[in-house]
């Protein structure tokens, strides 16, 4: 029986390299393949028909589009790729559209092939990147493309999840190594190609080698299909009853899911035992306060919720306890399961309609099929169920035409029961579709399932980064741009918008100085250079990166917030976290509306007043005029837009860890879009500010900013830092931890730990200067509201004013003992503590205010963040004063 998806490491052999080397220097292909069938045979498989033609077809050198159903044994395929290049001594590679596939295929393919053979490249670094196998994102390979062409050392490419090249955003990633990689053999996978014809005849023009179409297989799991009249969570409590679950319920709203979870908290899916089980395995799983909390109480109860939108730690716990069998019910978006091994039996699609970004329309084919095609799995199930949901009002309107059946059951008479049905029918209110629906039904669903993948369409793209990376390549990189896109898939009214772009891109980079044109060809034929000193990982990684070059150079660098300016000018150009951004502008009229009520603007004031609230956008106004002006000469900018925004400095400004801003905005829901734009911005600030504009205070923010994020998430960080190290036992073993390890105690990194007490004291400093006495006690600390009210008294009766501005912040006015006399003047969670003192900086320049507070070391180190207790405010506090 073939399971192409057996755990290696389940089933101890010896690595597929050592069969592979014991063949002849050059092997034929039959050598190759009989070697590699005797290797499967001694893990007990049986290849099926369509592995067989197609790993054939690769050993004899042949390009492969191998368009099988999901479950079918791709992988395996692709193992076959591998030790074809193996055994002729050529670099393979296999690209995946997420890290996450692109880890577990590491780890499964170092199971294979032994460590030695197998290496890893992310875009953060690298693990044995000299293998002659490598595992990459389609990013990464398509960038080395880019960077090296036709001279790259590459035999075998495998790309998995092809589909991806019909992709808006990433599509170019999958199609970019087609063109530009003429030497390598291509080994295409998917369930959802569609029409491959194009494709057939390209490769075969372009790699000169013959190109296969193995597309015939049957799916070895069958699936069945049903159109369900009743409630989502009658039809669930019926699956699980029925031992149809795992059921994966799928919506396309992130908040949809969310409450979907929890209205079926109320099925009992979990048996006591079962529940134990979870409780047991979750015992070191660290949940945070707000949707960890949440989720936390669903897990126990059988129920998993994944979306973008979470902390990639609880994605990943969702995904391990799915994959050790222990959720009965899944929630969530169709990002579950891009070729990750979850097993699901059913899958639950609650809508055959979706917002797009744009509108509202139904399904189509390619989508119904890959979330379809995620239930049954080989080596788990024998059958996969799909269901689809009929619209909720007509599942309303049968309900009630259920409920009127069951009231007249008793009447006798067949014609006087319809008669009494018709009539109730006729009174009852019939629920009605809401504004805007877009219609589906049983004719939908059949056509759906019937209906052949779409033909994928080219998604084509050039950018600054793209530019960048072909100037690395030998040879004029005019001549290569050009070929590039006249190559590319598209129109050749798409083809000269491309090659437009292209030059508008080029004139930027040399307008704003980072590149020059050379009087004549250096000694590699290259006629383009760069001018600029970059730190060894810069990248143009946005398209406005450049005009954020320029605009470093309007800031003063004797500016107080210099750093923080520097921070807003790279904010202007990333793109904006639309949730977070919600949730300040909500904040920020809720703020409004109390001060207007308060200066008593009646109701038409105050809501014409809040059409004019937003965000905080920094530098706003200096950015858009330079805007204005630079895209003036560079009118391909047009379509893109400035957005100033402050999350990063908002953060900083406020003094507030990651737990405390999503509290403060209600973003628990949006945790993870926060986190990938804090993410996103450290990568951008460490890529694109220069080394010169590199000041101690820009460092530190960095600095605390890459903590803030260790902090948060270390499972964004713990695979591709364990790969610096190249030690793949520890990443093996923190891969298959359900819990992410413990990040680094907060108190470890003095010196940002340090910046972090500094913007906490601040942000008490900047309360008191708004006389905010409820806000300070909410604070940690000792002092209740009437105290603080009593220091706001005792200050403004000696001073006029309070200074809370940048110069304010200095740090001559903070004041910090490491090893303070005496006992701690509150109780602490451990031994250790700081004393330390914000002087509060008044307009008379008497400095003889301040706040006294101790800092609880290990507290702090439990939290995540700053535990600050304020003693007292005034004069300094004896045995608490740093010296």
């Amino acid at each position: 029986m073939t399971s192409p998806d057996i755990s290696p490491a389940a089933q101890p052999v010896t690595p597929l390299a050592e069969s592979l080397s014991r063949l002849p220097e050059d092997p034929s292909p039959d050598t190759v393949y009989d070697a590699f069938e005797s290797w499967t045979a001694s893990r007990g498989i049986t290849l099926y028909p369509a592995q067989e033609e197609a790993v054939m077809e690769v050993v004899q050198g042949s390009n492969v589009i191998l368009a099988t159903p999901t479950g079918s044994g791709k992988s395996l395929v692709a193992l076959g790729a591998h030790a074809h290049a193996l055994a002729r001594g050529e670099v393979s590679y296999y690209t995946a559209p997420i890290k996450a596939l692109v880890s577990e295929k590491f780890f499964s393919l170092v199971d294979v092939f032994g460590a030695e053979n197998v290496g890893m490249v992310t875009g953060d670094s690298s693990v044995n990147p000299d293998a002659p196998i490598i595992c990459c994102t389609a990013e990464i390979l398509a960038n080395r493309a880019l960077r090296e062409g036709s001279g790259m050392d590459i035999g075998p490419v495998v790309m998995d999840e092809f589909h991806y090249y019909a992709d808006p955003s990433r599509g170019w990633a999958w199609q970019l190594p087609l063109l530009e990689l003429p030497q390598a053999q291509f080994l295409l996978m998917s369930a959802t190609l569609g029409d491959t014809t194009r494709f057939e005849e390209d490769l075969s023009r372009r790699t000169g080698r013959n190109t296969a179409v193995v597309a015939h297989a049957e799916r070895p799991i069958p699936l069945s299909f049903e159109y369900s009249e009743v409630s989502v969570q009658e039809k669930v409590e019926e699956l699980v009853t029925t031992h149809q679950a795992p059921v994966y319920v799928v919506h396309f709203s992130q908040l949809d899911a969310v409450e979907r979870a929890q209205s079926l908290v109320s099925v009992n899916v979990a048996t006591k035992s079962e529940k134990e089980a979870i409780a047991e395995r979750i015992a070191g799983f660290s949940f945070s306060a707000g949707f960890g909390t949440t989720l936390n109480r669903l897990v126990r109860a059988g129920i998993g919720v994944h979306h973008a939108g979470m902390l990639p730690k609880y994605r990943r716990l969702v995904e391990k306890l799915a994959q050790e069998g222990l959720l009965k019910v899944i929630c969530g978006t169709d990002t579950l399961g891009v070729g990750i091994n979850v097993p699901i039996r059913t899958v639950l699609i609650t809508a055959l309609s979706k917002f797009d970004g744009e509108k509202t329309r139904i399904l189509q084919a390619r989508e119904f099929h890959q979330i379809a095609g995620r239930a049954g799995r080989a080596g788990y199930d024998t059958q996969g169920y799909v269901v689809v949901q009929a619209p909720e009002h007509v599942i309303e309107n049968k309900a009630a035409e259920r409920k009127a059946a069951a009231k007249f059951a008793n009447v006798k008479d067949e014609a006087e029961r319809a008669k009494r049905i018709k009539q109730s029918a006729k009174g009852a209110k019939k629920k009605t579709p809401p504004q805007g629906f877009v219609s589906w039904g049983p004719a939908t669903f059949e056509k759906l399932i019937a209906a052949e993948p779409e033909p994928m369409v080219s998604r084509m793209n050039i950018t600054h980064s793209m530019l960048l990376n072909i100037l690395e390549r030998p040879g004029d990189p005019v001549v290569a741009v050009r070929r590039l896109l006249r190559a590319a898939h598209e129109t050749p009214a798409r083809q000269a918008i491309l090659m437009r772009r292209a030059l508008g891109i080029f004139r930027e980079l040399l307008a704003t100085g980072v590149v020059e044109v050379l009087p004549e060809p250096d000694e590699q034929g290259r006629t383009v250079d760069l001018t600029v000193d970059l730190q060894p990982d810069f990248a143009l990684n946005q398209p406005l990166s450049p005009f954020a070059l320029a605009a470093l150079e309007l800031l003063d660098p004797a500016d107080p917030d210099h750093g923080l300016n520097v921070v807003s000018v790279i904010e202007a150009t990333l793109d904006p976290p639309r949730q977070v951004l919600a949730g300040q502008i909500k904040r920020a009229k809720t703020e409004a509306v109390a001060a207007m009520k308060a200066e008593g603007l009646d109701y038409t004031e105050r809501m014409r007043a809040l059409d004019e609230v937003t965000h905080p956008m920094p530098l706003a106004e200096l950015l858009e005029q330079q805007f204005e002006v630079y895209r003036s000469e560079a009118p391909w900018l047009n379509e893109f837009e400035l957005t100033p925004k402050s999350v990063v400095r908002d953060m900083f400004e406020r003094a507030m860890g990651f737990g405390d801003y999503v509290q403060f905005y209600g973003l628990s829901r949006s945790e993870g879009v926060l986190l990938r734009y804090l993410t996103d911005a450290v990568k951008a600030l460490r890529s694109t500010v220069p080394q010169e504009q590199r000041t101690d205070e820009l460092q530190v923010i960095l600095d605390w900013l890459d903590e803030m994020v260790k902090q948060t998430d270390s499972s964004l960080l713990e695979e591709w830092e364990d790969l610096v190290a190249g030690d793949i036992d520890e990443m093996r073993r923190d891969h298959e931890a359900i819990a992410p390890p413990a990040p680094p105690c907060l108190t470890d990194n003095e010196r940002v730990f340090t910046v972090m007490v500094r913007n906490a004291m601040f942000q008490r400093v900047r309360l008191f200067g708004d006389e905010q006495d409820a806000e300070l006690a909410e604070l940690s600390g000792e002092l209740n509201a009437d105290d603080w009210a009593d220091a706001l008294d005792a200050f403004f009766d000696d001073h006029d004013d309070i200074d809370d501005g940048p110069e304010a912040r200095g740090p001559q006015y903070f004041l910090l003992s490491r090893t303070p006399a005496g006992d701690a003047p509150v109780d602490l969670v451990g031994d250790r503590w700081w004393a330390v003192r914000q002087v509060l900086v008044d307009r008379d320049g008497d400095l003889d205010h301040g706040i006294n507070a101790v800092v609880d070391l290990d507290a702090s180190d439990e939290a995540g963040h700053p535990v600050l207790r304020v003693v007292s405010v005034g004069p300094p506090e004896p045995g608490c004063t740093a010296g």
